[in-house]
């Protein structure tokens, strides 16, 4: 800051010439010898120079508070009028000038009050002052043996704007390192440590003390091994690895597991300087989750058997190490009855007990199973051999053991659950040579199986592709039928005996398919319920019989059949309500023919429904009466309005022991107060046979056969006006 041998240099200064650029007294004569007086003269020019050429303003006080002389850097850097600022001038009347241009912050006296205590006392000092304008200019005071002082004036507010960045920039640092979520190492060119936040400490569960600032990368690594949070690790490699990297300019990533279980990712970036900067992370949840997902990715999230994805690539590699191979196609037998009739809830229950029998069936650790989804399983058995179908006896071996154990009761709650299970199976290379190839003769062989009884299992045969593109084919027809208008109503009418008056009638599906011809209802109302076609279909008829019927005469009911697929989707009974409001025909001349598989469930949907429909004033009928096993239970949980006596037992009423079942059934009926209608009727034998034992209603062949829209109005009018006739 200020030069003491300029201040010698300016205390010996008695004289400044007039028109040197630096302000002063200039020497009067002395008498001294020419010499001299030029020897002082270069002296004084040379000073002069030096002051005038000073980066800093310079000012210089006699005793009396009177300028000596200044430089111009003083007058800029105050902004003073050379004119005004003279030697001589009072160093107040300095102050109160720059008061008056406005460059002074405070009033000349406030400034003579602060720079009195310097110019009193006889040592060096520095302050600052700060102008008006902000600028801050650094004042060197230095006070002169002969009285007085002399000043160095430095304009220092870029430095201070500087210093003042730079502590901004430190507190943004110290407060990001402070609140970062990561912990943070940094070392310099040599390894050495430099900094180290709060997170780190609390990450590790360590003291500053275990990490002090200058320790070295391999200190480090030393001591998380010697404090037992890392395992034993090896040092020089771990060193020499990330000095490559950092070397090579590219980021390093290593997971470190930690003693506690903990999970943290340790991230090391290279500064451009020099040095570089390891960050810690704590990913256990992350990892966990990113676990958790790849779980699921493989494996089903019910059974926790592997899933489609994972089967898939462990057959590809079966199959690219060229092994023999088994694979099981898999599908439980009556689930749906179990889901509708428990719940969800014991349905899931049921399947994961299925995948644990599943899973000790298999004979050894490499065979597979896994679950496709809903109740379809697959199982890949290696190196089947041995006698058998196919020379593959542990195959059938498997396939004995797993419909045996399958279909042994499941014990939930006081309650045994019941399901068999069906298995179609394709061997490795026989019967294909590929993934696709096999998993789809495996299910050909399941469809098999299941068409002839269920609860068996099949091995392929190459004349069941035959039987599967059938099947496909006519689910595509079936598909296509009802946008083409392919399906038709007929209608049978049904006859009160004692009064051999029509009451109604009966509505019958046709499909008349242009390739296919006339297709009967027992060849596609199972598929079409299988495909979920049977819902649009249902509908589409129930809104198309009650239009036929509104034109019958009053009174006349129209009866039509319903599956169990329709009362479970949920939306049936809107439906029905709406052909009826379509239709206009009243809720009571409507008659819902269902069977007892729909109560068999005893699913809420179900019987809500029905009450609802009931409660209308709809009547349900229990069609096809008698060819279950349990339909006089089925009587004593929902009451029906009619049951319908299956044709069966009419065609052989001559037998004694049928006989007996249909006069039971009508005694039944008349006790219950419900309508007993037989079908099948086609001798006028069978209905005297039913007139003397009571029988309400009569509908079959003997009556009237299945007819058009058209032909049945013509009947029922016909039939209508003859009883009002007689």
């Amino acid at each position: 800051m200020f030069d003491h041998g300029l201040q010698a240099r300016l205390m010996s200064v008695t004289h400044v010439k007039a028109d040197s650029p630096v302000r002063g007294r200039r020497a009067k004569g002395t008498g001294l010898p020419r010499r001299i007086e030029d020897e002082l003269r270069k002296q004084d020019d040379r000073f002069s120079a030096a002051v005038e050429n000073m980066s800093h303003g310079l000012g210089m006080f006699d005793a009396d508070e009177r300028m000596i002389i200044c430089n111009s850097n003083y007058i800029s850097i105050f902004c003073l009028d050379a004119e005004i600022v003279q030697p001589g001038i009072r160093f107040f009347d300095i102050l109160q000038h720059s008061v008056d241009i406005g460059v002074a912050s405070h009033s000349a006296e406030e400034l003579y009050a602060i720079r009195k205590p310097y110019i009193d006392q006889a040592k060096p000092s520095t302050y600052e002052e700060t102008l008006s304008d902000g600028r801050i200019i650094n004042i060197s005071h230095r006070p002169l043996a002969s009285g007085g002082w002399v000043s160095i004036y430095e304009d220092i507010t870029e430095q201070r704007r500087a210093e003042q960045a730079l502590k901004e920039q430190h507190r943004r640092f110290d407060a990001a390192l402070a609140n970062m979520s990561q912990g943070l190492l940094m070392y310099d060119a040599d390894s050495r440590l430099i900094v180290r936040n709060e997170r780190f400490l609390e990450l590790y569960h360590v003291t500053p003390a275990d990490f002090p600032l200058g320790m070295s990368h391999h200190d480090t690594l030393e001591q998380l091994v010697r404090l037992g949070i890392y395992a034993e690790i090896d040092i020089d490699s771990e060193i020499s690895k990330t000095t490559a990297c950092l070397h090579a300019g590219e980021m390093r990533s290593t997971y470190r597991h930690l003693a506690d279980g903990r999970t943290l990712l340790v991230v090391r970036r290279p500064m451009s300087g020099g040095g570089w900067v390891a960050t810690f992370d704590d990913v256990t949840e992350r990892r966990r989750v990113e676990e958790r997902m790849t779980h699921l990715a493989h494996y089903d999230t019910l059974t926790n058997l592997p899933n489609r994805s994972m089967f898939r690539e462990r057959l590809d590699q079966a199959l690219g190490e060229a092994t023999d191979l088994a694979i099981f196609s898999l599908d439980l037998d009556r689930f749906k009855a179990v889901n509708d009739t428990w719940g969800h809830p014991a349905g899931d229950w049921l399947l994961k007990c299925v995948a644990e029998r599943l899973q000790r069936c298999l004979r050894n650790e490499t065979d597979v199973v896994a679950r496709f989804g809903g109740d379809e399983f697959v199982i890949i058995q290696f190196n089947p051999k041995g006698a058998g179908p196919k020379g593959a006896g542990d195959a059938e071996k498997l396939a004995k053991r797993i419909v045996d154990i399958i279909g042994r009761p499941f014990r939930d709650k006081s309650r045994d659950m019941h399901v068999g299970i069906s298995l179609g199976i394709a061997l490795f290379p026989d019967d294909g040579r590929d993934a696709d190839t096999l998993l789809k003769n495996a299910d050909m062989a399941l469809y098999r199986a299941k068409s002839e009884g269920r609860n068996v299992y099949r091995f392929f045969e190459p004349g069941m592709d035959a039987i599967v593109r059938a099947r496909r084919a006519l689910e595509t027809d079936l598909e296509a039928a009802l946008s083409r208008r392919e399906f038709e109503l007929d209608f049978q009418p049904i006859m009160n005996i004692a009064s051999s008056e029509i009451v109604g009638a009966e509505a019958l599906m046709r499909w008349r398919s242009p390739i296919r011809g006339l297709v009967p209802p027992d060849d596609f109302i199972p598929v079409a319920e299988e495909i979920g076609l049977i819902v649009p279909l249902g509908e589409w008829a129930l809104r198309k019989a009650c239009t036929v019927a509104a034109g019958w005469p009053r009174g006349l009911r129209i009866a039509v059949n319903v599956s169990a697929v329709q009362i479970k989707s949920g939306t049936f009974a809107r439906s029905v309500i709406s052909a009826l409001a379509f239709s206009g025909v009243p809720a009571d001349r409507l008659e819902l023919e269902i069977t007892e598989t729909v109560l068999m469930d005893e699913s809420d949907t179900v019987l809500k429904t029905l009450r609802q429909l009931r409660d209308l004033g709809i009547r349900i009928a229990l069609d096809d009466f008698g060819t279950g096993y349990s339909s006089l239970g089925y009587l004593r949980r929902f009451p029906v309005d009619k049951i319908k006596i299956d044709r069966s037992f009419i065609r052989d009423i001559d037998n004694r022991d049928t006989a007996a079942i249909v006069r039971t059934v009508i005694g039944l009926g008349a006790q219950l107060g419900i309508t007993v209608t037989a079908e099948g009727v086609e001798t006028e034998a069978q209905l005297e046979f039913l007139r003397k034992e009571g029988c309400v209603e009569a509908q079959g062949y003997l009556i009237g056969v299945p007819s058009k829209a058209a032909d049945i109005q013509r009947l029922l009018k016909a039939s209508v006006a003859l009883s009002h006739s007689g």
